[in-house]
């Protein structure tokens, strides 16, 4: 699956500078299968020397004088002020909220879910009238603030809370804790939670599948769930949890423990799965509510075992591991396969810089003027064509800042807020059931290391990212790649009668991979020499199936294997672009080609079938929930009235989908998800920007849908869209 969204500097900007040229575990004990509401607790792989590509720069002959021969470093203009904590300052501020005796705090590798504890500290976003103000002046750097994600569980109503701490460093009668609201629409940074018991669920489902259930699953799926080495079955949860009313229930089903190398449970479903009731904490109270198998449900385990001992029941079979459902290689060969496949190389090393300690970017790498060039003609030959800031964060991963195109800044801000994977189901209560909202498992905490070679070119420069959580700092070493590459095409061509014009079309991109259960989701943000930003996501890795029952009737999805049904479901990513444009004063155009039928004074009276160009101002934000044309006859751009080129054309950026994969949610008024994923409902959105509301999404929303602490759909309160900082 591929997914892009291109922003494009269109023709009014001022080019004179541009150059033409499920959660599966295997057989511990009892492991309760879930997407993440249920931890993985998967290790983190253990890495042997880390390796980075080797920082210099080699310039090829014809050098322009424009930038030293040697360079691939670089000094960052100014310090990251958006980079995460360091170690340090995360321990100090752990350490400091331990000392705070009324939040009662565990240390969290003591911690049961009837303890308080931290799950995640990490550093709070500056405003952006004080990161604009230090980026662009004199100004100091603002006061750096930690957010700490706190778990209370020592209450029969467990929840989490966000707290702010500040200013850091920790000192001693100034910095000061106190709960972190203002940026949540909630009023508060605060969700309930009603799972937090996950020892105590997994016991409960593991318990009644082996002591209520095994036989029957001997007998239809030849296999036990039993929470040991003994069982061949997984069980799955889903996600998220099913309120009705006042109680709280979940799905589970059976899965076949995988047998071979790969780990592919998320293809063997066994189409047995029983309803759980799992209202409060005291799990005496807990009880199997239904079962379904093959399709039917069965309002109670007697009923089941009445149908199975009946006449004519049914008995489909289930989904066998093998090497159908495996990844690697499968010794078939393809003509030539023993010869080397085409590589790309850079044949006189890389043509961007890097400060690594800062996570700043340079394309291409020109500091300042030499004293030979007068600033005119450093500006026109050799002025940077992109610089940006990286940082990457547990929940939200690799994000993007200050990205100034030729010097001038076009964006504050751009990254990923959330990734859906929404499904439905007339026939299979699980699948019907499960809707993920990926943040919560962390892009940034399942960015593992990239493959030299496959997941990136051989010569690639490689970044690590860190994040703390469980108090600890985890770094994730080249889990962020930088390259160039040249796409196969041109960027421009023509042929005239006595000449060729071809310009060669390099492509600058950063690139994490995060595999969030069965997904494995690769990022791109990749820059092009005509100033358009793409940003692009691929999907690959396992399908989340569902068990094709007898009593399929194929509108739940396809028949791709002996008992497996493809699964319906719908992949919506929402993501954040601040655009500044010439400034942070900006509105947004929408030009539609309208078809027409008119008589112009040069028709002779004949009527012309044609189309004209309609531009209008999107006024405030009750216009701002936008969808793409069908036809792509409608184009939104940001742009500023203030600044305009010598044609009376406003400077701007049009945003635009790049591949056909540009859907929104199908399914409306989610019963799933509720008011949870309310930013899933158009395909492009324009809001006023404000320091109250940095995010659309939040990665616990799922935890309680209807209740979110950022619910997007109250962003939407008639503000004004004229002249405004705007966000997409």
């Amino acid at each position: 699956m591929l997914f892009s969204l291109l922003l494009i500097l269109l023709a009014a900007v001022n080019l004179s500078h541009a150059r033409r040229g499920p959660r599966l575990h295997g057989r511990g004990s009892l492991p309760l299968v879930n997407h993440g509401m249920f931890p993985s607790r998967q290790p983190e792989p253990q890495h042997g020397n880390e390796r980075r590509a080797p920082v210099e720069r080699r310039q090829g002959p014809g050098s322009t004088g424009c930038g030293s021969s040697s360079q691939l470093s670089v000094k960052a203009p100014k310090s990251n002020i958006f980079a995460g904590l360091t170690n340090d300052e995360a321990a100090a501020v752990t350490s400091f909220l331990h000392d705070q005796k009324d939040l009662n705090l565990t240390a969290a590798s003591n911690a049961t879910s009837w303890d308080n504890k931290i799950l995640t500290v990490e550093l709070l976003q500056p405003n952006k009238s004080d990161a604009i103000s230090y980026l662009d002046s004199t100004s100091q750097a603002p006061v750096r603030q930690a957010r700490a994600i706190l778990r209370f569980g020592a209450t029969l109503e467990p929840y989490l809370q966000e707290y702010v701490v500040g200013p850091l460093p920790v000192a001693a009668g100034k910095t000061t804790v106190a709960p972190l609201d203002y940026i949540f629409n909630k009023g508060r940074g605060y969700q309930r939670l009603y799972n937090v018991d996950i020892d105590a669920l997994t016991a409960f489902a593991y318990g009644y599948a082996a002591a209520n259930i095994s036989d029957i699953s001997q007998q239809l799926l030849n296999g036990t769930a039993t929470g040991d080495p003994s069982g061949t079955f997984a069980i799955a949860g889903t996600t998220p949890l099913i309120f009705e009313g006042d109680r709280v229930l979940q799905w589970n089903q059976l899965y076949m423990l995988h047998t071979g190398a790969c780990e592919d449970e998320d293809i063997l479903p066994s189409g047995l799965m029983f309803k759980t009731d799992i209202t409060g904490r005291d799990p005496s109270k807990w009880s199997v509510v239904a079962l379904q198998y093959n399709g039917i449900f069965y309002e109670s385990e007697a009923d089941f075992r009445k149908a199975i001992n009946a006449s004519g029941f049914i008995k489909p079979g289930t989904n066998v591991d093998g090497a159908w459902a495996c990844t690697d290689y499968n010794n078939v060969s393809f003509p030539h396969d023993e010869l080397n496949p085409p590589v790309s190389v850079t044949p006189d090393g890389s043509r961007f810089t890097v400060d690594v300690e800062e996570k700043y970017v340079e394309w291409s790498t020109y500091k300042k003027p030499p004293s030979t060039l007068s600033i005119v003609m450093w500006l026109t030959k050799c002025a940077v064509d992109f610089t940006f800031y990286l940082s990457s964060s547990k929940y939200l991963g690799t994000q993007l800042h200050n990205i100034k195109y030729k010097g001038e800044r076009i964006i504050y801000e751009l990254g990923i807020q959330e990734a859906m994977a929404h499904y439905a189901s007339a026939s299979d209560p699980f699948q019907a059931s499960n809707a993920y909202l990926d943040s919560e498992y962390g892009f940034g905490q399942t960015g593992w290391q990239l493959v030299s070679g496959f997941d990136c070119p051989a010569y690639a420069t490689y970044l690590n990212t860190s994040y703390y959580t469980g108090e600890t700092t985890h770094t994730h070493p080249n889990s962020i790649c930088l390259f160039e590459y040249d796409p196969g095409y041109p960027i421009q061509r023509h042929t005239a009668s006595s000449y060729v014009s071809v310009t060669k079309n390099i492509v600058f991109t950063v690139r994490s991979i995060s595999t969030v259960g069965n997904y494995d989701y690769l990022f791109d943000y990749e820059f092009y020499l005509d100033g358009s930003i793409h940003v692009t996501v691929r999907a690959s890795g396992y399908i989340e199936s569902s068990f094709w029952a007898s009593t399929t009737q194929g509108n739940d999805g396809f028949h791709i294997h002996d008992h497996l049904d493809g699964s319906m479901h719908d992949h919506v990513l929402n993501y954040k672009v601040d655009l500044d444009v010439a400034g942070t004063a900006n509105s947004v155009v929408k030009a539609e080609l309208v078809p027409v039928s008119k008589v112009y004074p040069w028709s002779n009276g004949r009527e012309i079938n044609t189309m004209t160009l309609d531009r209008t101002f999107l006024a405030s934000e009750d216009e701002g929930k936008l969808n793409w044309d069908v036809n792509n006859a409608v184009m939104y751009s940001v742009i500023n009235k203030d600044a305009v080129n010598p044609y009376g054309e406003y400077r701007s950026y049009k945003i635009m989908p790049a591949t056909a994969n540009r859907n929104h949610l199908t399914i409306q008024n989610s019963t799933t998800l509720g008011k949870s994923a309310n930013w899933a409902t158009h395909h492009l959105y324009a809001v006023q920007r404000k320091d109250t509301e940095p995010n659309s999404a939040y990665p616990y929303n799922g935890r309680d849908p209807n209740n979110p602490v950022v619910d997007f759909a109250k962003f939407f309160d008639g503000e004004s869209l004229d002249q405004e900082d705007i966000v997409m």
